[in-house]
């Protein structure tokens, strides 16, 4: 199977997998907040666009890069994601979300390579308006540990893709 099938397979599984999920709410707290992190990253283009193009490009960098692009993911989306629990403010979340998009694929496009640091730094950057994002919009009664943990497993399955 080739990487372009593994993808279209993957994002077919994705696109199909919420119609059995429709029903989300029911049960525990815990799990429709899960269900809810879960979720949030798959269904917002502007996410899921972001994080595949940041794992996209960092296969192209150093081995250190390509590696650590994970934690730079998590850490930045829960980072941000912290700031809003907070109740902070975060001026241009929605442009930092665009820009991170249009970043991203400018980099995948023009096949740039990044020093560890200045990728890595990018990276944090961009999540954490993401996460910001994410936080901000977290379901009233929502368990946040549960959210945090949909959140982060979907933004690594999407940026590990």
């Amino acid at each position: 199977m080739n990487t372009t099938t593994k993808l279209l397979t993957t994002l077919a599984l994705l696109a199909t997998s919420t119609a059995a999920l429709a029903h989300t709410g029911h049960g525990t707290h815990a799990e429709a907040s899960f269900m809810s992190g879960l979720l949030h990253p798959i269904l917002g283009l502007d996410h899921l666009l972001a994080m595949a193009a940041i794992g996209f490009w960092s296969v192209r960098q150093s081995s250190t890069m390509k590696n650590i692009t994970p934690v730079f993911v998590v850490g930045g989306m829960i980072l941000g994601a912290g700031i809003a629990f907070a109740g902070f403010s975060m001026p241009g979340v929605e442009t930092g979300i665009a820009f991170s998009a249009l970043a991203a694929g400018i980099l995948i496009a023009t096949l740039a390579k990044l020093p560890t640091a200045l990728g890595g730094t990018l990276v944090g950057a961009f999540m954490l308006f993401h996460g910001f994002a994410h936080g901000a919009e977290m379901p009233v009664g929502a368990t946040l540990v549960a959210y945090l943990v949909g959140f982060s497993i979907a933004t690594l399955a999407i940026t590990l893709v």
